[in-house]
């Protein structure tokens, strides 16, 4: 057994009571990870007990390993484009940068990450690198193209992103017209933000994703990834096709080696070796003068370039609507970090009405759905009346963050969404409840 060189050890309770236990072996470079049950209040010592073991079985190390490659090439499944020239030269000539990680909970857990972060900084020793950690679980490409800019663009100057949403594009069922304009909101809302960005897009690996390639089909995730990064000249790493690729191999199996979709540490391994390997590409050529091309034309005029939050307050209603400022859940059941304890707009009264005045092109609601989540019905300014069921699969067991787009392609100019609460509801929900976090708008 190879002797490990735990430098890190990471763990995290999380509000819904689940416990993440990580180490980081520098040594090997390996990242061991796992979550612990959420019974830790009535089992605060069992849980102990269980945490102990938990890293003692971590700190044995683990025999298999995703390092030194000796199947399918890395290369077959990226393409290197632009070769981050403008990454490079940053590097060269300032002391320092900054990166970004935008994506998942796959981006938010230990893992690949802090494995990139390390190799960077190692690689670039006299660079000081800024790390902005903009993971958040459940999160997809409609969320991160309406919270980049506050949760990215407002810290600061960024000169390389990492973006994955392929994963929670297909598990959240976002429709593939609103991934294409999602994902190009962001190329291009970031680009506007520093012409200079470089930008690697990265599409990750899911049961869904595997059964789509051994039926010959390719995943409309992994199309439409592909697609805007073309489109945009920036690298893009086919994650998914890779482990299903050397599956096929039997290099590895997904139930006793990667195990899930939030990777075991040797699908995380596996996943901070291909980007490696992209990154070393890329490095071995040399820096060439910072260029600033114009962005080419939209793929969809209708994109979400423009998409930010808007706030809560900025609704208008007479009665049955309430924002609680410090809003946390009272039934006990998981909340997701920026989720709870922030301003909430609610209301479970069937008929409650609220209208918000915007100026734009397309509309939303970033909410959080829990086990009364309710129904509502919406329209903008004049325009037919729909209904949504806000309750989701997940909503027994969490108060999911979840982001729904009720308008858009929308006529420029000023505009009226109107949400009523309905008097239907998922016959598995527990009430009416609508919370709104967050309005989204595209201007």
């Amino acid at each position: 057994m190879t002797k490990t060189g735990i430098k890190i050890t990471f763990i995290q309770i999380n509000p819904d009571g689940n416990v993440l236990v990580a180490l980081i072996d520098l040594k090997r470079k390996t990242v061991m990870s796992g979550y612990l049950s959420a019974l830790i209040k009535p089992y605060f010592k069992f849980t102990l007990v269980m945490l102990f073991a938990c890293v003692c079985s971590f700190v044995k190390g683990q025999d298999r390993s995703a390092t030194g490659n000796t199947g399918l090439p890395y290369s077959n499944y990226y393409t290197l484009a632009n070769k981050l020239n403008n990454f490079k030269q940053a590097i060269a000539t300032r002391k320092n940068v900054t990166v970004t990680f935008l994506g998942g909970s796959i981006t938010y857990n230990p893992g690949w990450r802090q494995m990139v972060c390390k190799y960077l900084t190692d690689k670039f020793p006299n660079t000081d690198f800024h790390f902005i950690a903009a993971g958040i679980p459940s999160l997809g490409s409609l969320p991160h193209a309406f919270r980049l800019q506050r949760d990215v663009l407002d810290s600061g100057k960024t000169d390389l992103m990492f973006i994955e949403a392929a994963v929670n594009d297909r598990v959240n069922h976002t429709d593939s017209l609103t991934q294409v304009r999602a994902l190009e909101g962001i190329i291009r809302h970031a680009k506007r933000s520093n012409p200079n960005m470089d930008l690697i897009m990265m599409a990750f690996a899911d049961p869904y994703k595997t059964n789509d390639y051994n039926k010959d089909l390719i995943p409309v995730e992994m199309a439409n990834h592909q697609m805007v990064a073309e489109h945009y000249n920036l690298p893009f790493i086919n994650l998914g096709k890779e482990v299903h690729d050397k599956i096929s191999n039997k290099e590895f199996s997904w139930e006793g080696d990667f195990k899930d979709i939030h990777p075991a540490p040797f699908g995380q391994q596996l996943y901070f070796e291909n980007i490696k390997s992209l990154l070393n590409a890329c490095f071995d050529s040399k820096a060439k003068k910072i260029t600033e091309p114009p962005l080419p034309k939209p793929l969809d005029k209708a994109n979400f370039e423009d998409g930010s939050y808007y706030n809560i307050r900025n609704a208008r209603y007479k009665s049955g609507w309430l924002i609680d400022d410090n809003w946390k859940p009272t039934d006990g059941v998981g909340t997701r970090e920026g989720f709870v304890n922030v301003p909430v707009l609610s209301s479970a009264i069937p008929g409650s009405t609220l209208s918000l005045p915007f100026n734009g092109t397309a509309a939303g609601i970033a909410i959080v759905s829990g086990p009364d989540a309710g129904t509502i019905s919406y329209r903008v300014d004049n325009g037919t009346e729909n209904t949504i069921d806000l309750y989701t699969e997940w909503s027994s067991m969490l108060h999911l963050p979840w982001y729904l787009l009720l308008g858009s392609d929308l006529k420029p100019g000023d505009h009226t969404l109107t949400i009523t609460i309905s008097q239907l509801k998922n016959k598995n929900s527990k009430g009416n409840a609508c919370r709104i976090v967050n309005f989204l708008v595209n201007k």
